[in-house]
């Protein structure tokens, strides 16, 4: 068998609804030297059965199996593909995305034609579970800050990143000699992700190449983890960006930390009414009032549209109340799962 160039780390779990539609799309690319490494993460559902299908009927995909280690350890997961992965470049996509059919050949010549690059990456849609509504496309390329989607000069992204990943996890590609200089894949602060972490340090690393074209797509829905633990994400980024800070000695990077502390009281304000959020729509009534009642009586004045939503909510979840029906009625988008 070909030594693969590319090696696609995919950690799944309880994605027996979705992994189909995954591996589907990574059999449509029109870039044939890959292998799929899924990591299937201890799942009680189907999910390994399928990956076991599609392993059995192309010598590409390779299956390992693992007692459950959950989320707060994915980067031993995400470690452990990137020890057993014989490509040159590394590409994620987890058990519940995927790509259009020319994301790999076209970010392969894109780094092929620079080896000084790090990173190659893109645009994709966020989607609803079911892949038939296109909730938005990210990020926007004529943003005014999209000049640093390129990071160039090394470390500029970071003006972007100590304030959001702009960059869709499902669309990275990495030179692989650059993540094992960094370390491999990072986890800090209780983060349930590896993505943003590890970018912090592949942003010092090197240059990027952004392409302005929509490479995959991203499932949203009330169960994932960016739903379950919205208000610990925003956290865990506040604490990366103000250790970053304070350890920085770059000029560019010196941004004013009341800038930095007034924007994540507003993230957190929002994150918390959306925790609230999803809970009511996974019937976590009491769990989803603690979170309203946080973004209502947290953080200053900070977001107060969002307090108000936040007290909605809160009189919705002691009622047991349906608010995406509220959603719908006012035209807003509903996480509802499809």
């Amino acid at each position: 068998m070909e030594t693969p160039l590319v090696s696609i780390i995919s950690p799944t779990y309880n994605h027996e609804k979705y992994l189909t539609d995954c591996i589907e799309s990574v059999l449509a690319q029109t870039y044939p030297n890959w292998e799929m490494i899924i990591l299937n993460d201890g799942s009680t559902d189907r999910t390994a059965e399928i990956a076991a299908a599609y392993r059995d009927t192309d010598r590409r995909i390779r299956l390992i199996s693992q007692e459950n280690v959950g989320i707060f350890r994915l980067s031993e997961t995400y470690n452990k593909g990137v020890e057993i992965s014989r490509g040159e470049y590394l590409a994620i996509l987890e058990g519940d995305d995927c790509w259009t059919p020319d994301k790999l050949e076209k970010q392969v010549a894109y780094m092929q034609k620079d080896p000084e690059a790090v990173v190659c990456w893109s645009m994709a849609r966020c989607v609803n579970a079911d892949q038939t509504v296109v909730y938005y496309t990210s990020p926007d390329p004529v943003a005014p800050d999209a000049n640093l989607y390129f990071n160039d000069p090394v470390g500029s992204i970071m003006n972007i990143f100590l304030y959001r990943n702009c960059i869709p996890a499902l669309t990275i590609l990495i030179r692989k000699e650059a993540l094992m200089k960094t370390g491999g894949f990072k986890q800090v602060f209780g983060l349930p992700l590896v993505d943003l972490p590890t970018l912090y340090e592949l942003a010092m690393a090197g240059r990027f190449i952004f392409i302005p074209e929509i490479l995959g797509n991203w499932r949203n829905y009330a169960t994932q983890v960016t739903k379950t633990y919205p208000a610990e994400m925003t956290e865990g980024f506040y604490k990366m960006a103000k250790l970053f800070l304070e350890s920085s000695e770059a000029e560019m990077l010196k941004t004013e930390n009341k800038r930095l502390d007034h924007y994540y009281r507003g993230r957190l304000v929002i994150a918390r009414a959306r925790s609230g959020r999803y809970k009511l729509i996974r019937r976590e009534y009491s769990s989803a009032r603690k979170d309203y009642s946080k973004a209502i009586f947290g953080y200053g004045m900070s977001e107060p549209v969002w307090k108000l939503r936040a007290v909605v909510g809160w009189f919705f979840s002691l009622f047991h109340l349906d608010v995406e029906g509220l959603a719908r009625v006012l035209g807003k988008r509903s996480y509802t799962e499809k």
